[in-house]
């Protein structure tokens, strides 16, 4: 089997702190594709139109390493374009991302809620990747895991793409420990602390994540902190990372997190209140550090609204 080479570096550059899509023209044992036209059509005419496609060649919008590339080329096995991506229109997330920490490998960051941690759909440019890439000139900045839109708090980025792995494996080994935050309603009726152990699924396309008969794949400590006109704080900590975890073991205590528009019910119109944040905070990490080997412990500097 012939030896993929390694991609050449892009000769456009980030954009809003952005990168730009990388097309590597595939393998083509039916002679399908006689011009760089007719593979960008069928590649993409379906998602965005053919005359989006045409408007982008004659633009010069599609470029190689040699700048940019006509429609017309013959059609090369390997070759790799570039473009810029149009971005969806985004509404700003009106709160600023706090750093916590920084030094040549790491930047622990206090990500707002309603912003994302990376681009996904139709969140692009409001991420706090792109948005910390632009604000501190860090243009290789990538989170070494995700934490949900909705929940404020502690993300680590790594600045160096080479150290990325290290940092990832830490997280899917389960050896950072991890503490959130949450107001939520007090019943004393819930005896706490308590582990909750279930089966979580979450389906493609379906907002809400369920639990399910079988074997457990998830796992939370729940802790009152204290408590205080029907409302209590409470610690969670969580030893797996399954989507939306926390939210759906606090809602199955029958404890749903304040302001949670999808447990117990799925809010329907879809808007956000940025005054009514998810009580959700990503409190604490710790870790050891893969190539230090210090022990690293972050805490964020974000305080929650549900109960002062």
């Amino acid at each position: 089997m012939r030896r993929r080479s390694k991609a050449p570096s892009s000769p456009l550059p980030q954009r809003n702190g952005i990168d730009p899509v990388r097309v590597r023209l595939p393998e083509d044992p039916e002679g399908v594709w006689g011009t760089v036209r007719e593979h960008l059509l069928d590649r993409y005419a379906g998602a965005i139109g053919a005359g989006q496609v045409e408007d982008m060649l004659r633009s010069g919008r599609f470029v190689g390493t040699d700048g940019p590339v006509r429609g017309d080329e013959p059609y090369a096995v390997g070759r790799y374009l570039w473009f810029h991506r149009d971005f969806p229109a985004e509404v700003p997330v009106p709160f600023g991302i706090g750093v916590v920490y920084r030094d040549e490998r790491i930047l622990v960051a206090d990500k707002p809620h309603f912003l994302a941690t990376m681009p996904r759909g139709r969140h692009v440019t409001e991420t706090a990747m792109a948005r910390l890439r632009r604000e501190l000139g860090l243009p290789r900045l990538q989170p070494s895991h995700r934490l949900d839109r909705l929940t404020a708090g502690l993300v680590l980025f790594v600045v160096r793409e080479e150290d990325r792995g290290a940092y990832q494996t830490l997280f899917r080994d389960r050896l950072v420990r991890k503490e959130y935050e949450a107001v939520a309603p007090y019943d004393p009726a819930v005896e706490l602390p308590v582990t909750v152990r279930s089966r979580i699924e979450k389906e493609r396309g379906v907002m809400a994540a369920r639990e399910v008969p079988g074997e457990p794949n998830s796992e939370s400590r729940v802790e009152l902190l204290r408590h205080a006109g029907g409302l209590g704080v409470y610690r969670l900590v969580p030893v797996t990372g399954r989507t939306h975890q926390l939210r759906v073991h606090m809602n199955a205590l029958g404890l749903p997190i304040l302001n949670d528009p999808v447990y117990p019910v799925v809010r329907e119109d879809g808007s956000e209140d940025f005054a009514r944040p998810l009580q959700l905070l990503a409190r604490t990490l710790e870790f050891t550090d893969p190539f230090t080997g210090d022990a690293r412990r972050f805490e964020s500097r974000l305080a929650l609204s549900g109960l002062d």
